[in-house]
């Protein structure tokens, strides 16, 4: 059921024309001040004034109207949650203008367009200037949030304490981090680095923090240069272990205290004609405040390490999707058993459920993102979130797929079944096998050094292709480590993005192909891959070669496998992929009589 989201336009609208502002649009972005995919409560303006909760939209309220673009992911999802004040634009469909296009084109020459300056990066607002000027059009910060003027109810900023993250789990050193940090800047001839991604700044000092709901990460920032090391964070998250672990060279200071010290920077830059570093997603109240002269703007240092894995992280990914997987075949033994008992259960029941049976596990800490349990035609939804009370019942005789992932302190997981309890059609075994080729091809890809995902994306897509089939999302994602289920640089999917960054040993990735029918079902298969060294016969132009390890290990659903659509390689493929996980998984669910027999099921070599 929609929001009614009429007085909230309207409120906005007022203070949109008051003297204190003046402007004629104003911009109103998922993200937090820090880029983020996942926000805190406090930062949700995007879905207050819209309604829809997808984690990626655009919104822009006029004063005559009021339009949200998203991709394709959510398409069905906004056109469900938006009430009819609102204009969904479904981007990269054709005609369909970007939100940077639709404000040179809609909106009358000679508009002042307002943006929270922490909002925006400052590339995006560069480049929107630009566009903007064309048109007589000014893009014009406004400091203070009219989206939270009009919130009247608007949740206060989350405060969570701060924990360490032993170096068991990271691998390495928070000095032997900050060190490569320092030779970078050094290399760069510059005066240090601005830091603001909130999962850069966990994994630069080995913490982690709980003010975004299944990310481990807390509100700060921090900056480096040769001789400091500043941390922003408020107080009241810092323990006396955290203290201890910091240690006398990190400088603690609150978190809005960086803007200030930005600005007493700009001198010490001006004498020694160096620049701080920052990179493409650091917003524009940064910049503005150490001084755009004074700004270098570089691919992210710390994004690329952190993308490759050391050892310690690699062990905590395998050793956790082992646990997760336990926790996966308890499930869906449990829940098979329910629905064929006539036990009557709605999408929440079996999430909640998947959740207790994770929490078992062991240094289990939470969801790394709300579980997607959908049945039937919800499944097309493609981020699909259940409520209680506007959720479906779980049927039996309809396709089921659930997408759920959990963190751990050694790692982040992050996997996609698609089941069916009773007897699919032949339509869907076969749209479930094309999918289950295009997964397949990419796990076994592979693929010289150099290689990107966007190359790879194809793989994914041909068995779906010869069908006449596609669908509209990536192929995979980049995981953390105990970190955010999302992350970058590299993927593998169609945004050329992904050919910016080549696949390299150590990275983790999903792979997820999937296939989505509106209003009747949904198909994903998701693992994540560890991207290693390939052993080939030979070694054209010695570049070396890559491939994949799979660290997921939960069955593929065999009834709708359509067996005579696949080659001898790919019934391999999954032979010995089943025979992976018995073996693996077999004797952690020992103790539960239906998850042995149900694993042993479906592990059945076909």
């Amino acid at each position: 059921m929609p929001v009614s989201t009429g007085d909230r336009l309207s409120a906005l609208r007022a203070l949109m024309s008051s003297d204190e502002y003046k402007i004629d649009a104003f911009l109103i972005p998922s993200e937090d001040a820090h880029q983020s995919e996942y926000i805190a409560d406090c930062d949700k303006r995007r879905y207050w004034i819209s309604g829809f909760t997808g984690s990626a939209g655009y919104a822009i309220v006029s004063s005559k109207e009021a339009a949200l673009f998203t991709d394709g992911r959510y398409f069905l999802q906004a056109s469900e949650q938006l009430d009819n004040n609102w204009t969904l634009m479904k981007q990269g469909l054709p005609n369909v203008p970007t939100w940077q296009e639709y404000l040179v084109k809609n909106l009358p020459s000679g508009s002042r367009i307002g943006v929270d300056p922490t909002l925006i990066t400052a590339a995006d607002a560069r480049l929107l200037s630009e566009s903007l000027k064309t048109v007589d059009s000014t893009l014009v910060p406004v400091h203070a949030n009219p989206v939270d003027k009009v919130w009247s109810d608007r949740p206060g900023a989350p405060h969570d304490v701060v924990i360490t993250h032993p170096i068991k789990f990271s691998g390495k050193s928070l000095v032997d981090k900050l060190d490569d940090v320092r030779k970078y800047i050094r290399s760069k001839d510059a005066y240090g680095v601005v830091v603001s991604a909130l999962d850069e700044i966990a994994w630069l000092f080995n913490l982690r923090g709980s003010d975004v709901e299944c990310n481990p990460v807390f509100y700060s920032y921090a900056i480096i240069t040769e001789s400091e090391a500043i941390l922003y964070v408020e107080a009241a998250k810092i323990t006396d272990d955290v203290r201890q672990h910091l240690g006398d060279s990190i400088t603690l200071k609150p978190y809005n205290a960086i803007f200030d010290d930005l600005k007493q920077f700009g001198e010490k830059l001006t004498a020694t004609e160096k620049k701080l570093i920052t990179n493409s997603r650091t917003n524009l109240a940064i910049e503005v405040a150490a001084g755009q002269t004074n700004i270098k703007e570089e691919r992210s240092f710390i994004t690329d390490a952190k993308g490759i894995k050391n050892e310690a992280e690699l062990k905590g990914m395998r050793d956790c999707h082992i646990r997760d997987a336990a926790a996966l075949v308890h499930y869906f033994a449990w829940l098979e058993k329910q629905l064929k008992a006539g036990v009557v259960l709605d999408e929440v029941d079996g999430a909640d459920r998947l959740e207790k049976f994770r929490a078992e596990q062991g240094d289990y800490v939470g969801l790394s993102f709300d579980t997607i349990s959908s049945t039937g035609a919800n499944g097309a939804i493609i981020h699909y979130k259940p409520e209680k009370g506007a959720c479906k019942t779980i049927d039996i005789k309809e396709i089921y797929l659930c997408d759920s992932g959990g963190q751990y302190k050694d790692g982040t997981t992050d996997v996609t079944r698609t089941y069916h309890f009773d007897q699919p059609t032949d339509y869907e075994k076969r749209c479930f096998t094309r999918v289950l080729q295009g997964h397949i091809a990419v796990d076994a890809a592979v693929f010289p050094q150099g290689t990107t995902g966007y190359l790879l994306d194809p793989f994914a897509r041909h068995a779906l292709w010869k069908d006449g089939l596609d669908f509209r999302h990536g192929t995979g994602h980049g995981v953390g480590s105990f970190l955010n289920v999302h992350e970058g640089p590299h993927g593998i999917g169609v945004r050329i993005a992904y050919n910016d960054t080549p696949l390299a040993a150590g990275m983790t990735v999903t792979d997820e192909p999937g296939y989505y029918e509106d209003g009747k079902f949904g198909i994903r298969i998701e693992n994540v891959l560890i991207v290693r060294q390939a052993q080939t016969p030979h070694n054209f132009g010695d570049r070396g070669y890559l491939g994949f390890e799979h660290v997921t290990l939960v069955p593929i659903g065999l009834n709708l496998i359509d067996l005579d659509l696949l080659s001898p390689d790919e019934k391999k493929w999954i032979n010995d992929y089943h025979a992976e996980i018995l073996q693996k998984i077999g004797p952690l669910v020992e103790n539960d009589p239906d998850a042995v027999a149900w694993l042993k099921r479906e592990t059945t070599p076909i």
